[in-house]
C-alpha cells in the first residue's frame, strides 16, 4: 500500500482536485483507493455529497478515542463514492477543534498512520487531502505518507506558500528516519497570461529537481465534475486537465519502481 499526501500551506491551489483526479485514474486501471479528508473545511467530503456538519462518524473519531484504534472503528469511517474502487474517510467540521486538544494530549501525530495499519491489505493507494495549515492534521498526513505531492498555483502569491511548505518539509525530514521525498505540481496554469508563464519559469529555476514536468492547466471540466460529484476522468477522459494528471500519475508510479 502506497500513501501519498497532498499538501500545501496555502489554500485554493488544487489539493482536492488533485486527490480526486488521481484517485479516479488509479481506480480506472484497477487499483483500490482510499481517500482521507484531513481538512476541517471538508471540501473532499462535500465533493462526494457528504455533509461535514451532519456525519455521525468521521476522521475526528480517530483523534478523540481513549483507546487503541481498532479495525471496527476504522471500518465505521469508510464511505462509498461514485466509483466502486474508491472509498472515502470523511472529515467533519469538529476537526477544527483538534489543535486545541493537541496542546493537552501528546502523541496525536500518528493517529492516521495507526489507522492505516488496519487497511494495508485492502487498498493499493491512500491519498490524503491535507489542510493548508501546519498543525496536528498536516503532521499526521506527513507522518503517514510515503510521498508528498505539493500543488502550487502558478501565480506569485502562491510561491510564498510554497516556500513555507518546503521549509516545513525540511523540518519534518530532520525528525524522520527516512527522508520524505516530494513532487511539486504547477496548477491553474494559463499559458495566455504572463503571470502564469513567469511563475512557471520561476518554479523551474527554484525547484528544478522537485518540479513535475506535468503542468495542470485551468480546465472548467474540473468544476463540472465537482458539481456532479464524480471523478473528472469519468466526466471527460479527454480533457486537457485529465491528460495532465495522467502524465503526472505515470511519473509518480515510475518513481515507485
Amino acid at each position: 500500500m502506497q500513501v501519498w499526501a497532498i499538501a500545501n500551506q496555502k489554500g485554493g491551489v488544487g489539493k482536492t482536485t488533485t486527490v480526486v483526479t488521481l484517485a479516479g485514474l488509479l481506480a480506472e486501471v484497477g487499483y483500490n483507493v482510499l481517500m482521507i479528508d484531513l481538512d476541517p473545511h471538508g471540501s473532499l467530503t462535500s465533493y462526494f455529497h457528504y455533509d461535514p456538519d451532519e456525519l455521525d462518524h468521521s476522521v475526528y473519531d480517530l483523534f478523540v478515542t481513549q483507546n487503541e484504534i481498532t479495525q471496527n472503528q476504522v471500518n465505521s469511517l469508510l464511505c462509498s463514492t461514485s466509483v466502486d474502487r474508491i472509498q472515502l474517510m470523511p472529515a467533519s467540521t469538529a476537526m477544527a477543534t483538534l489543535e486545541r486538544r493537541a496542546i493537552d494530549h501528546q502523541g496525536m501525530g500518528l493517529q492516521v498512520a495507526k489507522a492505516l495499519r488496519h487497511v494495508k491489505d485492502r487498498y493499493d493507494f491512500v491519498l490524503i487531502d491535507s489542510p493548508p495549515v501546519l498543525g496536528v492534521l498536516m503532521v499526521n498526513a506527513l507522518a503517514a505518507c510515503h510521498h508528498l505531492i505539493v500543488p502550487a498555483q502558478t501565480e506569485f502569491l502562491a510561491l510564498k506558500g510554497l516556500e513555507r511548505m518546503v521549509r516545513t518539509i525540511s523540518m519534518i525530514n530532520r525528525a524522520r528516519k527516512k527522508k520524505l521525498n516530494y513532487t511539486i505540481i504547477p496548477t491553474f496554469y494559463d499559458r495566455r497570461t504572463q503571470a502564469s508563464v513567469s511563475c512557471l519559469r520561476e518554479l523551474h529555476k527554484c525547484y528544478p529537481d522537485e518540479l513535475s514536468s506535468a503542468v495542470i492547466p485551468v480546465d472548467t471540466k474540473f468544476r463540472n465534475a465537482s458539481m456532479k460529484g464524480v471523478v473528472p476522468s469519468s466526466l471527460d477522459a479527454g480533457s486537457r486537465g485529465v491528460h495532465a494528471y495522467a502524465r503526472l500519475l505515470r511519473s509518480l508510479i515510475e518513481q515507485r519502481r
